[in-house]
């Protein structure tokens, strides 16, 4: 079993920066996928950033350049380092840990990100 915890939300304005992070505790997984999603009002959930234990990343093409993600695997720890916020970032933020072996499918709790002046 594997628990996952998020923090790093907040309110901040245009321009500023967030750090989220996605603690996981219980059992130790040695190979996974760990991804951010978002999700705002009336809008479809969409992934945000991956990052695999070999560090392979993904991002979505409106956060290029100005998000990065990143792990520790030694802490079981994943992060997004939020740069440049707009507006249009504003969601609830979702990690999720895919395990390859061990197998298996976990969320964290999301956390509220909203960017507005």
């Amino acid at each position: 079993q594997v628990q996952l915890v998020e923090s790093g939300g907040g309110l901040v304005q245009p321009g500023g920066s967030l750090n989220l992070t996605c603690a996981q505790s219980g059992s130790l997984i040695r190979s996974s996928t760990t991804f951010w999603y978002r999700q705002a009002p009336g809008k479809q959930r969409e992934m945000v950033a991956s990052i695999t234990t070999s560090s392979i990343i993904n991002y979505l093409g409106a956060v290029q350049g100005r998000f990065t993600v990143s792990r520790d695997n030694d802490k079981n720890t994943g992060y997004l380092q939020m740069n440049s916020l707009k507006p249009e970032d504003t969601a609830v933020y979702y990690c999720n840990l895919k395990g390859h072996w061990p197998s298996g499918d976990f969320w964290g709790q999301g956390t509220q990100v909203t960017v507005s002046s």
